[in-house]
């Protein structure tokens, strides 16, 4: 009886169990695969060595996605944790409206990235968003255009990504400071110190797992970025605003050359395993001290 007992959770989890693995890290397996063959609008199983990365690190469209993920990234995730530790810091205070300005705040989290891009696609368009309606309030000379200018298209995709992952942090940032030990902050009060010293001196600084957390959490959004990108610009103009994730579906279905495309999959997989694996050999070797 016992052994059945022990062979039932076991029986349960076995077909979940197996679908990842076949579904999940076999395709992962087969993408990787595919990377080193002559791979093109089909799949082809003679090896290829590394030509298929050399062909990826020639194109001049990867190395505008791979310029376009540093300059989204950098500034999605500063911009996060600066608008999400503000908010969190504000609302910590305990404020009167607290509720409904934390629901505010975290709405956008609910909604998909498709209907933040499609919804920042109209407020950003020249002829019906922003620009409409600075005009008709006699702005004639207002112009905001960087939906459609090539230089400045990749930075409306910042905009709306902050704004839709910005209360995520703070959701994180104001569950730290809420756990965070009040006698340490009135014993610091006590001494002259003032709230924002306090909050940036004190608090903050013991807050690096949660900072990490959601470092970890906006890199990962970051790096594999693709219904934002189709709503809202759709990788242009032209691929202006191409990222690794746009740039791999372009090859695999709209230039038939999968074995370029299994490639870039590859290299964004590399990309999240460097973030990934020292914040997890991180929180191993602190839980083992």
């Amino acid at each position: 009886m016992r052994d059945l007992d022990r062979l039932i959770p076991k029986l349960v989890i076995a077909p979940s169990f197996a679908a990842a693995l076949l579904f999940v890290y076999g395709f992962i397996g087969w993408t990787v695969y595919i990377s080193f063959t002559k791979s093109g609008i089909l799949p082809r199983y003679e090896l290829d060595g590394v030509g298929q990365y050399a062909r990826l690190f020639a194109n001049p469209r990867w190395d505008v996605a791979v310029s376009n993920l540093f300059v989204f990234g950098g500034l999605f995730i500063a911009l996060c944790l600066v608008i999400g530790i503000l908010l969190a810091i504000l609302i910590d205070q305990k404020i009167r409206a607290e509720g409904v300005l934390r629901t505010i705040y975290l709405y956008p989290m609910a909604v998909s990235f498709i209907v933040t891009g499609t919804a920042w696609k109209w407020i950003l368009n020249p002829g019906l968003g922003l620009d409409k309606v600075m005009h008709g309030l006699g702005w004639e000379g207002f112009s905001f255009d960087w939906l459609i200018n090539p230089e400045r298209a990749i930075y409306t995709v910042v905009i709306a990504g902050v704004w839709q992952s910005s209360g995520f942090v703070m959701a994180l940032f104001l569950a730290g400071l809420r756990s965070f030990d009040q006698e340490v902050i009135k014993a610091a009060t006590i001494d002259g110190a003032g709230m924002p010293t306090v909050y940036f001196r004190i608090i903050l600084p013991s807050l690096r797992a949660v900072f990490l957390s959601a470092v970890v959490v906006l890199a990962h959004l970051a790096v594999k970025s693709f219904d934002l990108v189709v709503a809202l610009t759709g990788g242009g103009p032209g691929y202006a605003t191409d990222m690794p994730a746009t740039f791999m579906y372009a090859m695999a279905f709209q230039r038939s050359q999968l074995g370029t495309a299994a490639a870039s999959a590859v290299m964004m997989l590399m990309t999240v395993m460097a973030i990934i694996v020292p914040y997890l050999y991180s929180e191993l070797r602190e839980r083992r001290s």
